[in-house]
């Protein structure tokens, strides 16, 4: 991050006292409280949920303006610098821990649970009494045919185009990282914008495939077991996509407004870092959910 002037690097920065992890406590707990009664079909449940979603948003865009001005003012050190960056590795990490739980569940349908419900091993007393009919095939949407019949999506389409998107916005991500570091003002903003373009891009050709999914093909977040992993999977990755699409747009309004030098520039790279992690998890679901 971008320093007014040099603090000694032997004092580590304790900030003031704040308000905001006590004010997102309390929007994390109307939005939860929000989200459980509208699943139980409670009438306030709904308009709860973005009561507290809205004071989330309220809460981070304060917080993080109260983080950007201490950087623009000079208050951070070396210490100060390894401890965001240590921040966002574990962050990082329970990300990949939160999508590695869902690509667990996956494997286990497809490698476990549909073979034993299909006869396989000590399955084939429950398939024999119970569901004799069925066939341990992928994708399938359980014995029981739950959601009914569906159509799948081919890899070949829009997840093929989205695949070179996110591939690309990696490249411009890269490219712009290079341009700050070199000191190129115009080329840092403009890979920068592109990148957001791109972002913005999938974003677009992943609600098609969403739209398309539900009108055309009858596929669903209720079409049994297969369903509900391809919407976890693809759901929840798409939710990361906007969050690194927005925080890309807020990066490069801070690099318009001059933020970042070529040295310190760690904000930048956390949201680098983040895409990237972006991309290989969607490299993972294009392989895993749309080829095989």
């Amino acid at each position: 991050m971008a320093h007014a002037h040099t603090p000694d690097a032997n004092i580590y920065y304790v900030p003031h006292s704040s308000r905001w992890p006590f004010l997102g406590s309390i929007g994390l707990f109307t939005t939860m409280i929000g989200v459980a009664s509208w699943l139980n079909e409670v009438s306030w449940g709904k308009p709860t949920f973005f009561v507290g979603i809205a004071f989330l948003v309220a809460v981070l865009f304060g917080w993080f303006g109260d983080v950007i001005r201490e950087s623009v003012r000079g208050h951070y050190n070396k210490q100060v610098d390894v401890s965001f960056r240590m921040g966002m590795v574990w962050f990082i990490f329970s990300e990949v821990m939160f999508f590695a739980a869902f690509f667990g569940a996956l494997f286990y349908a497809r490698q476990f649970a549909l073979p034993w419900l299909g006869g396989d091993g000590d399955g084939v007393m429950t398939n024999a009494l119970l569901w004799p009919d069925f066939s341990a095939a992928w994708p399938s949407s359980g014995p029981a045919g739950v959601g009914g019949s569906y159509e799948t999506i081919p890899a070949w389409g829009l997840p093929l185009l989205n695949t070179l998107i996110l591939l690309t916005s990696g490249s411009t991500v890269t490219a712009a990282h290079h341009a700050l570091k070199g000191g190129h003002r115009k080329s840092l903003l403009f890979w920068l914008g592109i990148t957001v373009l791109l972002g913005c891009t999938f974003l677009f050709f992943q609600a098609e495939e969403y739209i398309h999914a539900y009108t055309e093909l009858n596929l669903t977040l209720g079409s049994g077991i297969y369903g509900s992993t391809f919407f976890m999977l693809t759901g929840f990755h798409g939710l990361h996509v906007t969050l690194g699409t927005l925080m890309l747009a807020i990066i490069w309004f801070r690099c318009l407004k001059g933020h970042f030098d070529k040295d310190n520039h760690f904000a930048f790279e956390a949201v680098a870092w983040y895409w990237h992690f972006v991309d290989v998890v969607w490299l993972g679901l294009f392989l895993f959910v749309y080829v095989l």
